[in-house]
């Protein structure tokens, strides 16, 4: 790619990736709709639309874990952060968009990021209205930089993915990449651009389509999950949108569509039943394997063995160590449909997605009322499946 910076001490080895001009899903960009995201699943719960059970527990999923809420509390304080006053003079930068680029990602990389990518912020990633007032939102920034952190791929050997540890895999990830896209963004700011930082607690916008364009995975059989080829599913991601001229990176192409067609392994051992194991469908523009986003959300937010859910991202055979075995694994799955075959009968003959409570590093423990103490126990039918 012009100008693509290959950093010898980057975390991965991006610049060996096939790119490609457009996403290897079908995106018809004049048919994609913005969406309102009072209608995602987490929102509609907290909004009693999928129960009072679901109503309940939705403030309380993540915080009810002392380490996720410790984490979730961090991520409420940049909630307030994320916009600001921006320099009155622009400062005397290089007027090359190539340099800008490798300027901000050596920047979010100084910062601790695990990949970073940029491109231009479709129109339709864009929210129409934010949860929870519906006020119509605006963000027209010409640019996204998308920034993805790795949510630890020692716990997650060692978790079953919906135990008591896996909300605080996802703040982790959540709160560490809400940090740097903070500072980022203030940083931009003060350069004298406009730029805006969207995280967990805060986004304008929805962040699929940016990690595609960005060049940072390509879309997955988890619901509308994008995999990174190194990380696979087992990242979070936040945004820094802008209009510091910057160049854009392609899409990429690592054999996704191939393997997540074939693999199902996700579906499979989905515990609420919420992924497919069928074919792709066109949906408000774009490709891609539909889910049920209510199980999803139900599981999630009414787990009562555990604090979340994150069994797609354990299960995943991309979810990985960067070892040297795994790298050349890695690669013949990116350039061979028949490794691609074997590499999917090899996982589940080597045991990966198993759990290891060998390995377990952290406490089980429940805050109920202010007290934390030992999990509930439940018995009989799962919480999840109450309502329905």
């Amino acid at each position: 790619m012009s100008g693509y910076h290959k950093r010898d001490l980057e975390n991965f080895p991006m610049h060996r990736i096939k790119r490609v001009d457009r996403p290897t899903t079908i995106v018809h960009d004049d048919e994609v709709k913005r969406v309102d995201e009072r209608d995602s699943g987490f929102n509609k719960a907290a909004a009693g639309l999928y129960g009072p059970i679901l109503a309940r527990e939705r403030p309380r999923f993540v915080m009810k874990h002392p380490l996720s809420g410790a984490l979730g509390t961090m991520q409420l304080f940049l909630r307030e952060i994320v916009d600001g006053v921006v320099a009155k003079q622009k400062a005397p930068l290089p007027e090359d968009p190539a340099v800008l680029s490798r300027h901000i990602k050596e920047t979010a990389y100084f910062l601790r990021s695990d990949a970073v990518g940029i491109c231009k912020l479709p129109p339709y990633a864009v929210y129409t209205n934010s949860f929870p007032d519906g006020e119509p939102v605006e963000c027209n920034h010409k640019y996204a930089i998308a920034v993805i952190v790795d949510q630890d791929y020692r716990t997650s050997h060692a978790t079953n993915g919906h135990n008591w540890i896996s909300n605080s895999m996802s703040f982790l990830a959540y709160s560490s990449s809400g940090f740097i896209a903070c500072i980022l963004a203030d940083y931009i700011r003060r350069l004298g651009y406009p730029a805006r930082a969207h995280h967990a607690r805060n986004y304008q916008i929805v962040v699929p389509p940016i990690l595609l364009w960005a060049g940072l995975g390509e879309m997955s059989r988890i619901g509308d999950c994008v995999l990174h080829p190194f990380l696979g599913p087992r990242f979070k991601a936040s945004v820094v949108t802008t209009d510091l001229p910057l160049e854009v990176d392609k899409p990429i192409d690592f054999g996704l569509q191939d393997f997540c067609s074939k693999c199902k392994k996700c579906a499979r051992e989905c515990p609420s039943g919420a992924l497919t194991d069928g074919g792709k469908e066109m949906y408000n523009g774009y490709e891609h394997w539909p889910s049920d986003t209510r199980k999803c959300t139900t599981m999630r937010v009414g787990n009562q063995h555990g604090s979340g859910c994150g069994t797609c991202i354990k299960v995943c055979p991309w979810n990985k160590p960067y070892t040297p075995f795994h790298r050349a694994v890695g690669w013949m799955m990116r350039n061979s449909g028949l490794a691609r075959s074997m590499a999917i009968r090899g996982d589940d003959l080597m045991g990966y997605g198993k759990a290891h409570p060998e390995e377990q590093w952290w406490f089980d423990l429940e805050e109920i009322d202010g007290v934390v103490q030992l999990p509930r126990k439940h018995a009989g039918k799962h919480l999840w499946a109450a309502d329905e």
